[in-house]
C-alpha cells in the first residue's frame, strides 16, 4: 500500500505563508467550508446560532463565520476544523437544507496588514474591480481576480481573505504575492 501524505491547495506539506514588507499571505489549510442553500418551503436557519447575512455580507461568531452567496444560499467558515466532517455537523443545525461539503474544493489565503488600511487598499485594487474603501469589514462579494473567480471578505480593517478554486490556488498565491511585491519596491 501507497503511504499518501496530505497536501495542502499550494500542493506542499505546510499551509503557504510569505511576509512581504508590512503585508503578510497565509494559505488558510486548516478553514473549513460548507455550501448551505434553502429548499423551497424551508424556515432560514441559524447554524451555530448564527445569523446568516444579506448580500455582499459576511458574519462571524464563535469560530464560525457566513458570507451571501446567492438568494437562499451561503457558505459557512468554520476555522480550524478541515480535518473534521463540518458539512456533517452543519446538518444538523439547518434540518431541510441542502448542504454541502467545500474544503476540498477552495484555497482561502488571508491577506493582513501590520501597516493598517491603505496599504491593504492599495494592494488589492490591483487585482479586483472593488472599492475597498467602500468595502468595509463584515462586508464579501464575487469577482474576478486576473482570470480567476473568487470571494473577497473584509475580516477587519487590515484583513481580506480571498477564497478562489483550489485548482487555481498557484495562480492565485501568484497573483497577490507579485502584487505585495510591486507595492514594496515603490
Amino acid at each position: 500500500m501507497t503511504d499518501l501524505i496530505p497536501r495542502t491547495a499550494l500542493d506542499a506539506a505546510t499551509p503557504g505563508s510569505v511576509s512581504v514588507g508590512a503585508l503578510e499571505l497565509r494559505e488558510n489549510a486548516g478553514l473549513a467550508l460548507a455550501s448551505l442553500a434553502l429548499r423551497r418551503g424551508t424556515a432560514e436557519p441559524t447554524p451555530f446560532g448564527l445569523t446568516l447575512p444579506g448580500p455582499g455580507l459576511w458574519v462571524s461568531g464563535q469560530a464560525v463565520a457566513a458570507l451571501w452567496t446567492g438568494p437562499d444560499q451561503w457558505m459557512i467558515e468554520a476555522e480550524g476544523r478541515a480535518e473534521q466532517d463540518f458539512a456533517a455537523e452543519l446538518k444538523q443545525f439547518a434540518p431541510g437544507c441542502s448542504v454541502t461539503e467545500q474544503s476540498d474544493g477552495w484555497v482561502t489565503v488571508e491577506v493582513l496588514s501590520k501597516a493598517g488600511t491603505a496599504l491593504l487598499e492599495a494592494m488589492m485594487s490591483k487585482l479586483v474591480n472593488i472599492d475597498l474603501a467602500g468595502f468595509g469589514p463584515g462586508r464579501a462579494t464575487r469577482t474576478g481576480l486576473e482570470h480567476m473567480s473568487c470571494f473577497v471578505i473584509r475580516r477587519s480593517d487590515a484583513h481580506v481573505a480571498v477564497l478562489g478554486a483550489r485548482s487555481s490556488a498557484g495562480s492565485l498565491w501568484h497573483a497577490l504575492e507579485t502584487a505585495a511585491k510591486r507595492l514594496e519596491e515603490r
